[in-house]
């Protein structure tokens, strides 16, 4: 049997309160603040997709059929472009990333698949018609998990005395550090 991880650790928070902007992509830095700089639907972090300027904006409504909508920012979600491709104009009463919480609906494994949980039939939609079963979304999450997991292993090995066992370790953690982070480099 699978062992059951939470979706995601934090949920996004629409904060935002001003005027309504048009075009709607005026809203893109303040919804990637909201969505804590990842898709709503998948969690993945949009460093993974190139960053802030390639991550779309889905409407959960779509603003072909709801056109009153369109600017509305309670109907923006901030997305990778696999999942707002996916999604496309589909009508479906979709499950808020905001409003809903996404827990109570979908499960990852220890490596970082997601699954919907059997009991909500909104979450298998989803999981098949936005294709939440791609492996590069376990990728991903187990590529978040290492970047978390060094940051922690920096912090650890800077309270360590300096002996040469820790030096070693700390070549180690760094040789891996500067790989790591050379390819996010590439990526942002």
């Amino acid at each position: 049997m699978m062992e059951e991880q939470l979706f995601r650790k934090e949920s996004p928070k629409r904060t935002y309160q001003g005027l309504e902007l048009k075009p709607y992509s005026k809203y893109k830095t303040k919804l990637a603040e909201d969505f804590n700089h990842k898709c709503g639907y998948t969690d993945c972090n949009h460093v993974w997709f190139g960053g802030i300027r390639n991550f779309h904006i889905d409407h959960l409504k779509p603003k072909s059929k709801y056109p009153h909508l369109e600017t509305k920012y309670s109907n923006l979600v901030y997305c990778c472009p696999p999942i707002n491709i996916a999604k496309s104009n589909d009508d479906f009463d979709y499950l808020d990333p905001c409003d809903d919480d996404l827990n109570k609906h979908f499960y990852r494994t220890k490596t970082g698949e997601i699954f919907p949980f059997k009991h909500s039939n909104r979450a298998k939609y989803m999981y098949y018609k936005l294709k939440l079963y791609l492996k590069k979304y376990s990728i991903i999450y187990m590529l978040e998990e290492i970047r978390n997991k060094m940051t922690k292993l920096e912090l650890v090995i800077e309270s360590i005395e300096d002996t040469q066992e820790v030096s070693k370790i700390k070549g180690i953690k760094n040789d891996l550090t500067n790989v790591f982070f050379e390819y996010l480099k590439y990526l942002e």
